[in-house]
Parts: C-alpha cells; structure tokens; sequence
C-alpha cells in the first residue's frame, strides 16, 4: 500500500489541525492540498515547514509565494550524518586495503559513537571515540562538523545564521569531499533554513501527527485501502464530531 501525505495547519497559537490526507508523497500530492485550500486562503499562508524536496519548496513558490518556507532541522542534521558516515567508510576501506585490519575494525565499531550526541555517549562509546581524535584527524574533523551543524539548531533565534554561515565556511574548507559537496546543498537552501532558525519552525508537531496515525494502523492491524486508512485518520484527528446513534 502507499504512503498517505498529512498536511496540518497552525490554528492560533498552539493548535494544529489536520486538514488533507493524500495518497502518495510527490508534487501531485502538495497540489491537492493547495487545491483543497484554495487559492486565497493558499496566499493567505505567512510560514510553512517542510523538509529538503525539491519538489515541496517548487508548490509553496507557486501556491503560496508570500509564505516563509522553513527548512526542517532535524532533515539538515540527517544530511550532516550522511555526510559523516561517508567520510567513516572512506577512511574505513582506505586502512582496510592497507591490511590496517586493527584500524578498520576500530572504525567499523565506532559508527554509532560517532552518530549519537556527546552528551548521550556511553563510556565505552567515549573510548572508541578517543583514538579517532588522536589518530585520524579527517574523521575526527568530519565529526567535529557534525557536532558544530547540530549546534547551529540550538536555542535562539536569527542571530544563528552567522553560525551556519560560520559552519558553511569551515565545511567548505575541511579537504572533506563529502561535507564541501554538502556545504554546497545547504548554501543553496540557505534561505529556507535561515527562515526555520528566525522563525523557530520546524516539523515537530506534524511528526507528532504522524507517530498518532501509526498508533491508528497498529490498532487496526494494518488497512486494506488508502481510502479506509484516510478516512479514520481524518475522523480521529481532523476535529470532526461525529454524532453517534442515541446520543445527543
């Protein structure tokens, strides 16, 4: 069965609610949601967050050109991960071909030390990461990145796009070929994710939707039709009240 795309709207200061479920994830399905907007209330959209598609970022700039399109965090910070590990089988595969069986094994082992927040490190984690910063310094740089462009979405505000521009800089210059291939993505997209940091928007609340709606599938042991599927999401949690049969 394929996907189903949520789309929620912000209703006053705290509130979000559920207004489409489309089949599918692609521009097709971004046009249905404007479509069941229309164009007026389309226009009338000031902010939205969203992750890296290319293809949402082209509907919003169509439908919605006045709305500040806010560039997911969590999906950046993915991207900076990606970028780690590829550099991590580089120097993986370097020392396993130089018959470095003891390297290559050390960095095999340390993928997740290397993924995971300093502060949510075990100490056997720790000590996988101590040799790596001792001894190669590519990788150990490369996680350095990661860390610094997991801090640019820290707590604060506007004032954080002088410490991504900071990061696009030392990324751009690290001799990583992965982070400077990277450096270059993120400079295309540096609108949208200055406006998430301005705006402190991101994709929370609509994936603390979708976790709800896969409470919904586990309950009902999976679906056999989208439509089934679309239509007990929109009954639970698009704020509909149904009456039921001998109840005022």
């Amino acid at each position: 069965m394929k996907t189903a795309s949520c789309s929620t709207i912000k209703e006053g200061p705290f509130r979000e609610v559920l207004i489409c479920v489309v089949e599918g994830r692609s521009k097709k399905t971004v046009r249905a949601f404007f479509d069941l907007l229309g164009s007026e209330r389309s226009r009338a959209l000031t902010h939205v967050s969203a992750d890296g598609a290319e293809w949402i970022a082209d509907m919003v700039a169509q439908r919605a050109p006045d709305a500040a399109l806010c560039l997911d965090p969590f999906h950046v910070v993915k991207w900076v991960g990606d970028a780690l590990d590829t550099v991590r089988r580089q120097v993986w595969n370097d020392a396993r071909r130089a018959g470095m069986k003891a390297l290559a094994s050390q960095l095999k082992d340390s993928r997740y030390a290397l993924w995971k927040k300093p502060e949510d490190l075990t100490d056997r984690q720790r000590a996988k990461l101590s040799p790596i910063q001792s001894a190669n310094k590519p990788l150990y740089r490369a996680y350095l990145l990661k860390e610094q462009l997991r801090q640019v979405f820290g707590p604060g505000g506007a004032e954080r796009v002088h410490l991504l521009d900071a990061w696009l800089a030392w990324a751009s210059r690290s001799k990583l070929h992965p982070f400077i291939q990277l450096a270059r993505t993120i400079r295309t997209r540096r609108h949208d994710i200055a406006n998430a940091l301005t705006h402190q928007l991101t994709n929370a609340r609509v994936e603390s939707m979708n976790t709800k709606i896969r409470l919904l599938i586990r309950r009902a042991y999976g679906f056999r039709s989208v439509e089934a599927l679309r239509a007990i999401i929109l009954l639970c949690l698009a704020g509909y009240a149904r009456p039921l049969p001998g109840r005022t």
